[in-house]
């Protein structure tokens, strides 16, 4: 499995401008994905992409809602008055923005559907790209010799197993190359410079949260996605210790001057980023405001960032059981993946360690 990045022309970034009105829910959307249990999202997948949704700044800004609490309304893939969002902080995961990370989420759930559709009908690529930006990932994917004469039934839990895997990994990719256009001076909407705001501390950890909750909210057999995704969300912040939105605020104030300087959008100097995007150690730091009362002596939850070695182990092994159910001798997923902004390198678990 190979994915590439490149840009398209205007016509891609003028449909995604659509997309985002029509995702953001300015129409009304009937969609079977929105009603049934989160784990029949693999299968049904939802029929746009995710809205667009515009992140917050862990900095004291002069106007705005910025700092928020545990209460966070009610998760909204499409557009809801309910969901609420906003820099938050966490005794073990420093400040977290609540929009980037529903953003990943979200993506990791459209995605994972994208890959089982293409896993089961065997298409040998396709591609996905984020509204926000006009950069396209394309991945390839080689099947094993005999996946064509296998039926759906067989197909099933391997397609899904794998797509499960794939999602995380490809929303994370794409939330991060997204950070990486910002740096180098891409601007969303055309005219706003977002440097100030690429990689800012709070950033990467937020994107690789959202697709871990996703991963976990998509088996769920109970609860529609939406639902899944507030139960999950309450009880990651419940673990990792989220404070008052008072607290939150007062940990930005501790910092500035030292890890960020102005209050005015574009006109922030950011100078504490979050480089780390797991490529070293398979996991990110989130990091966290020293000294803020009550979390003196907080330890990091390190999160891993996805990586496609549960691909070889899952998918593979479900793939030769399936052949072996069908009579047919099968080689497993060839699988590799270059990442174009880090080659990144990390584990699919959804738990964190301390």
């Amino acid at each position: 499995m190979i994915e590439k990045n490149f840009v398209s022309g205007r016509r891609q970034r003028w449909g995604s401008v659509v997309l985002g009105i029509l995702g953001g829910g300015c129409l009304p959307v009937s969609d079977r994905a929105s009603t049934g249990p989160a784990s029949e999202v693999v299968a049904r997948g939802f029929s746009l992409p995710p809205r667009l949704r515009y992140g917050k700044s862990p900095t004291l800004v002069f106007l705005g809602k910025q700092f928020i609490g545990a209460e966070l309304g009610t998760h909204a893939y499409y557009y809801r008055r309910a969901e609420d969002n906003g820099v938050l902080y966490t005794r073990c995961a420093g400040h977290i923005d609540t929009t980037h990370l529903r953003v990943a989420a979200d993506w990791t759930a459209f995605l994972t559907a994208k890959s089982y559709r293409h896993l089961m009908q065997g298409d040998p690529r396709f591609s996905f790209g984020m509204i926000a930006d006009r950069s396209r990932h394309e991945m390839q994917i080689s099947y094993p010799a005999n996946w064509s004469s296998l039926s759906p039934e067989q197909r099933e839990p391997v397609a899904r197993e794998a797509a499960l895997i794939l999602g995380p990994y490809m929303a994370y990719t794409m939330v991060t190359w997204h950070e990486i256009l910002t740096w180098f001076g891409y601007k969303s909407v055309g005219i706003v410079p977002e440097f100030h705001s690429s990689f800012s501390w709070e950033d990467t950890y937020s994107n690789l949260r959202g697709t871990v909750l996703a991963a976990r909210a998509l088996r769920d057999t109970q609860h529609t996605y939406d639902e899944a995704m507030t139960i999950v969300l309450d009880e990651e912040l419940r673990r990792l210790g989220v404070q008052p939105a008072a607290v939150a605020r007062q940990a930005s104030a501790s910092v500035q001057y030292k890890w960020y300087s102005g209050r005015i959008g574009t006109f922030i100097n950011m100078k504490k980023r979050g480089l780390d995007i797991g490529a070293d150690d398979g996991f990110v730091t989130p990091i966290l405001v020293p000294n803020v009362p009550g979390c003196e002596d907080a330890q990091p939850a390190l999160c891993p960032a996805p990586r496609l070695d549960a691909w070889r182990r899952t998918a593979c092994r479900r793939s030769r059981r399936s052949c072996r159910t069908s009579g047919k001798k099968s080689r497993s997923f060839a699988s590799s993946i270059r990442t174009a902004e880090a080659r990144a390198s990390a584990r699919t678990s959804i738990t964190c360690r301390s």
